[in-house]
């Protein structure tokens, strides 16, 4: 990194000491969502605006500049990180990358003030992995979309101001038929479902959303039909976004082992002394320091481009597993302590399963690094749905 990637985690990592940790086991246990004043501290910071560009409102940094925030704050806080994610490393990406001057103008600035907040719809019930199986439609009635359909598991649902949706805008198959709209929270025929309750991402509000009869400008379109390839160009990013929530997990799970192992005495000496817990430990920190530099060498390779699909999906499949395991050993390094809600080791390991699913699971990954090494796509349906 550079002095003022160093500079800048410092100053992150005090940021989430000092104005998250006190509050993040709190708001997991009441389900709370980061509060609103605490979105506009972050984009005081500038946290928000820091891999937009400058001419909308931002500060112009790189994805890596990004993802070094976000870790810190993800350290401490997930639903501190996660606004972060959005605003950086979510669907404002698609918009920067692919909307028209006027949606860049009209949504960036204000995502990096903190007077907007977007999320971004793609899965349904009956399409997760399988994205291309997509219901939801949108068709042009003069110079609106009309929008009908579902969305499910959508990450801030019902608290974002804006939504950026994946949907049909015509009739043609597959992903030729899906592009992307801005639909804002508050257009007649939008709604939301029940407030999921879920084992880990408990200060990240999630819930499914409803379009009955939608109608938004035809200029809210992101991306055209036959777009898919291009959104999940940008999507990337939000992977690597999704790597780095496992990363800090992992980190932060090895941290306070690290301080536990060396404090806690068993048998009249101190744990860190036997030989089986300083494997455990040193199994810890390799399997963290290699996501590390896979997260690091797809986001460098990327600069403030778009990072390559076969790096990300390496750092993100190994990142999340990563995390899983790495918070589970450091339950069992913290014996029954690492069971109880005290010492946040189990809302670490709750946390880490829901990377794991979030933005395509590892066997998914596994899927896409198979079709990269190979040069060629593995349709998953069987013979006969191809056919038809």
């Amino acid at each position: 990194m550079s002095p003022e990637q160093h500079h800048l985690r410092e100053v992150a990592a005090d940021v989430a000491r000092e104005c998250y940790a006190p509050y993040a086991e709190a708001w997991d246990r009441d389900r709370t969502a980061l509060p609103a004043e605490e979105v506009r501290r972050l984009a005081e910071l500038g946290f928000l605006g820091i891999a937009i560009p400058e001419q909308y409102g931002g500060h112009g940094g790189t994805l890596m500049d990004a993802l070094i925030v976000q870790e810190e704050l993800a350290k401490e806080c997930r639903p501190a990180a996660f606004q972060i994610f959005e605003a950086n490393v979510g669907p404002c990406r698609v918009i920067e990358f692919f909307g028209t001057e006027e949606q860049k103008h009209s949504i960036l600035p204000r995502v990096a003030t903190g007077e907007v907040t977007m999320a971004i719809g793609i899965s349904e019930p009956d399409a997760g992995s399988a994205a291309t199986d997509l219901k939801t439609r949108g068709r042009r009635d003069g110079d609106e979309i009309v929008i009908d359909g579902n969305k499910r598991w959508i990450s801030n649902g019902g608290h974002a101001d804006h939504y950026l949706v994946y949907c049909r805008l015509s009739d043609e198959p597959g992903a030729k038929g899906i592009g992307a709209v801005i639909v804002p929270a508050d257009t007649p025929g939008v709604s939301f479902g029940a407030p999921e309750r879920l084992m880990g991402f408990r200060g990240i509000p999630s819930a499914d959303i409803h379009f009955d009869g939608v109608r938004v400008p035809a200029s809210n379109v992101v991306v055209e039909a036959g777009g898919f390839h291009k959104l999940f160009g940008v999507f990337s990013i939000e992977r690597l976004g999704n790597a780095t929530m496992s990363l800090a997990i992992g980190q932060a799970a090895l941290d306070r082992t690290r301080s536990y192992v060396e404090q806690r005495e068993q048998f009249g000496r101190p744990l860190v002394e036997f030989q089986n817990v300083q494997m455990v430990v040193a199994t810890m920190a390799m399997k963290v320091e290699a996501a590390r530099l896979l997260i690091q060498r797809a986001a460098t390779n990327a600069g403030t481009g778009l990072p390559h699909a076969y790096e990300v999906s390496v750092a993100k499949c190994f990142a999340n597993e990563m995390g899983k395991e790495v918070s589970d050993l450091a339950m069992q390094m913290h014996g029954g302590n690492g069971y109880t809600e005290e010492y946040g080791i189990e809302r670490l390991h709750r946390d880490a399963h829901g990377w794991a699913i979030a933005g395509g699971t590892p066997a998914i990954q596994r899927v896409r690094i198979a079709s990269e090494l190979f040069g060629r796509n593995f349709n998953q349906r069987p013979p006969e749905a191809i056919a038809q």
